[in-house]
């Protein structure tokens, strides 16, 4: 019997800008976090169990976050990303507290991922939608001479900040909606009407056309993805320790682009409509805040998520 789709939730830097989860600003009506959403949004799609990805030091916090909501209707199960947790040989570099990246947050949870499942951050929100069409995705993913790989993707003016540049990843595809490639763009504002970006701190100005669709990291996987983690991870820790060891990172969206490259799996992009919501600049925060209580007032929530 085909397993049902797994939510895999990279939690572990929550926390780590405010001093523990307690203190996490609380972005709903009823203190609820960005975790909480995504969560009941999850639940809603068809997703019926979570795998939240952490670090042992919050897990009291977490757990108890998870308690008081989603844990009393989805099966919650934990894993652990830790800088020890590497191929035996690799020596974590002399003063290193950096996580290895998110390819090896995923693997944290090798051990409890048996199937299809998707990736999302702990602090973006992505929207009902996204949730929707990932999970109705994988629900028939089939893996067969090529991996059965899947992205939401957004239209970059539903992505972006009034107070700052931010980086978006510019999604290249073929006539099927097959991803080819990521173009990282880096400070990516909107200006004059205008969605634009420099490669040359500034010099040159490069138009994006609204429409655009964008990668905020919302994928869908079969459990093959775990198989291809795990055979590059020594390669990638001993090419970090080599060449950065204090800030390189084996990173999930660069992993997916080598394997596409490499002619193993094809990636479907799938249009998302939703606006998506993220806390890149603390003046952000207000945005974020004000829409969640309009969402509520419209019943696209309910008053109580887990009541």
């Amino acid at each position: 019997m085909k397993k049902k789709p797994v939510l895999v939730i990279m939690a572990a830097g929550m926390g780590s800008s405010y001093g523990g989860l307690k203190q996490m600003d609380p972005i709903g009506p009823n203190g609820e976090l960005i975790i909480d959403f995504s969560l009941y949004d999850a639940k809603r799609a068809g997703f019926e169990s979570a795998v939240c990805i952490i670090k042992q030091e919050i897990e009291e916090d977490f757990k108890a976050l998870m308690n008081r909501g989603a844990a009393k209707r989805m099966d919650i199960k934990y894993a652990y990303q830790e800088l020890d947790d590497i191929p035996e040989g690799i020596e974590i570099p002399e003063g290193r507290v950096k996580p290895w990246g998110t390819s090896h947050a995923i693997l944290a949870a090798r051990d409890i991922i048996d199937g299809p499942f998707a990736v999302i951050n702990a602090d973006d929100y992505y929207g009902a939608d996204a949730f929707k069409i990932v999970y109705d995705y994988l629900a028939s993913a089939k893996d067969s001479d090529k991996y059965d790989y899947c992205m939401a993707a957004y239209k970059i003016e539903n992505t972006l900040t009034e107070y700052g540049g931010v980086s978006r990843g510019i999604c290249r595809m073929d006539e099927e909606g097959r991803l080819l490639g990521i173009e990282e763009a880096h400070k990516v504002q909107k200006s004059a009407g205008k969605i634009q970006y420099s490669r040359d701190d500034g010099k040159t100005l490069i138009e994006i056309p609204e429409g655009t669709p964008v990668s905020m990291n919302f994928f869908g996987f079969t459990k093959s993805l775990m198989k291809e983690l795990r055979e590059r991870e020594r390669a990638e820790l001993e090419r970090i320790v080599r060449e950065n060891p204090q800030k390189g990172e084996y990173l999930l969206p660069a992993t997916v682009s080598s394997i596409i490259e490499e002619g193993k799996a094809e990636l479907s992009v799938l249009e998302c409509h939703e606006r998506w919501y993220g806390v890149t600049y603390k003046e952000d925060r207000p945005e974020i805040v004000e829409a969640m209580k309009q969402k509520k007032l419209e019943r696209l929530y309910p008053e109580d998520l887990w009541g």
